[in-house]
């Protein structure tokens, strides 16, 4: 790969091939890698794709029709389609601010930064607090984007543990040794995605200790807010805390079932203190790259963060819950398999008893011949830094899911040891 130099500015008979900058270069998502790019499957089965984490791809999921409306009604409002402010409209932001408020944390309009997406929302966040050369210290496994943006933007990247045995819970101990210096963000993902666990408010304390002990801000990455199964509960991070300066991030994607509608935003949570006036300062001028997000999404806000019923949030998450219990169930059945029970989110991570297998190396591999001989798509868990697992997405209906932990059956036990099978 050719990268961009310095130019010696002669002239040239002819063009040669122009480079790319660094930036390009070091950009690369293993995900979007993955599922944009040329897979062989069988082509005598239908492709059934448990891959990416978006929540409408099956169909059987949609947004809640108040939403839709309200997307009409604001569209015939010519002032809708025009420039709005690169952070957001106020009353956008304001509603934003009241929706995510808690007794501990109370926000302004001026505490929201709206972004294109919890992506975008991830990247300014990174982007305000981190230069080239620093360090911020990222969960394993975990969503590969946060390694995409710190590559591209020459940030060092340390690698905290999750452990699987305890619910994937943070190795605070593994934590603590990672920060040194140069150490300038903590990014900490509840409910999780790929592991599908949510943190008691005891462990998240825990992780606010480590905070506070050493001063590193946190990025709170909070997409999958409230999105959680039965027996747990989720706890907004800056809720917990009265010192510990947070960068929550949130949006419309899940929850709402609009991916595709590119609305996140930015908490700014400081709790009074002040630490955090200048990175206000900071994003807004960061916002000025793009513009802030889509202007039509951003004023249905107001309407849609308090008037759609609270009953389609609900169905959501008894929704995702049975289908997580039955993909636990039914893999659980599988020889070869070890999933770990999902807790939120829509995820689910199942371990491959490597040793089992007769010509199964790893999980890229597993992940490659079950699209080749099943048709069935799964994430390999070294995507996420965590080899010898993959990740399940468990929105499709459940006569799909059915189908495709039929095939995953067949395929292992097409390639188990004797022994095993």
């Amino acid at each position: 790969m050719k990268l961009n130099g310095a130019s010696s500015h002669h002239t040239d008979s002819k063009w040669s091939v122009v480079g790319i900058s660094e930036s390009a270069h070091n950009t690369t998502n293993p995900i979007r890698k993955i599922v944009d790019g040329k897979t062989n499957f069988n082509s005598s089965k239908e492709v059934i794709s448990l891959s990416i984490g978006d929540p409408v791809a099956h169909g059987n999921l949609s947004t809640h029709q108040y939403v839709i409306e309200s997307l009409k009604r604001h569209a015939e409002v010519s002032k809708n389609s025009g420039y709005p402010p690169s952070s957001g409209y106020e009353a956008s932001r304001k509603a934003v601010a009241d929706y995510s408020s808690t007794p501990e944390c109370k926000l302004t309009a001026n505490d929201v930064i709206l972004t294109s997406g919890a992506s975008g929302a991830i990247e300014l966040a990174m982007n305000v607090l981190l230069n080239p050369g620093d360090n911020i210290l990222l969960p394993k496994p975990g969503f590969s984007l946060y390694n995409t943006i710190a590559g591209s933007k020459g940030y060092n990247v340390k690698y905290y543990d999750l452990l699987p045995e305890q619910s994937w819970e943070v190795d605070t101990q593994s934590l603590r040794t990672l920060i040194d210096k140069n150490t300038k963000a903590i990014l900490v993902n509840n409910p999780s995605n790929p592991c599908g666990s949510v943190y008691t408010a005891e462990h998240l304390k825990e992780i606010l200790e480590v905070a506070e002990e050493f001063k590193v801000p946190i990025i709170s990455d909070e997409i999958y807010a409230h999105m959680v199964f039965s027996g747990h509960t989720y706890y907004p991070l800056a809720s917990l805390t009265k010192s510990v300066p947070i960068l929550s991030i949130g949006g419309l994607a899940k929850r709402f079932l609009v991916p595709g509608w590119r609305l996140g935003w930015i908490l700014v949570c400081d709790h009074g203190t002040g630490i955090f006036d200048q990175v206000r300062f900071g994003l807004v001028q960061l916002t000025q790259l793009i513009l802030g997000p889509n202007s039509l999404i951003q004023s249905i806000l107001p309407d849609i963060l308090t008037n759609t019923p609270q009953s389609f949030f609900d169905d959501l998450t008894k929704t995702l819950e049975t289908h997580s219990q039955f993909s636990y169930k039914r893999m659980g059945k599988i020889p070869g398999l070890k999933p770990l029970l999902s807790q939120g989110s829509m995820y689910e991570m199942v371990e491959i008893e490597i040793t089992k297998f007769k010509d199964i190396a790893d999980d890229i591999v597993f992940a490659r011949k079950l699209l080749e001989e099943e048709s069935v798509f799964v994430l390999p868990g070294q995507v996420f830094k965590q080899p010898n697992f993959f990740r399940v997405v468990f929105c499709a209906p459940i006569p799909k899911l059915t189908e495709a932990y039929d095939r995953l059956q067949k395929f292992c036990q097409n390639h188990l040891k004797e022994a095993s099978s």
